[in-house]
């Protein structure tokens, strides 16, 4: 299954722009702008994203990019258990 990263365009002051420039880039990545996620008050306060529907926030962008690609790694494969072999 492939991540989907929301940014809010509000939040881009913080320097998510780039981090969502660079994670575009990543053909794995699904990564959606929009005008408002709806959660004004961290928005206004710190970087953040969501990460299949759950809200990642940072300090600041760096710490912001590495918890968004821990969060991806940690993601779990529906299909790993499958075996193809095993039918």
């Amino acid at each position: 299954m492939r991540p989907i990263i929301e940014f809010c365009t509000n939040n881009m002051h913080h320097g998510t722009d780039a981090i969502m420039k660079l994670l575009e880039q990543n053909p794995d990545f699904d990564v959606i702008e929009y005008g408002c996620l709806g959660n004004c008050g961290q928005c206004y306060a710190e970087p953040y994203a969501m990460v299949n529907g759950e809200i990642i926030a940072a300090s600041d962008p760096d710490e912001l990019y590495n918890k968004i690609t821990d969060a991806v790694e940690g993601m779990e494969d529906p299909f790993a258990d499958f075996d193809l072999d095993d039918e």
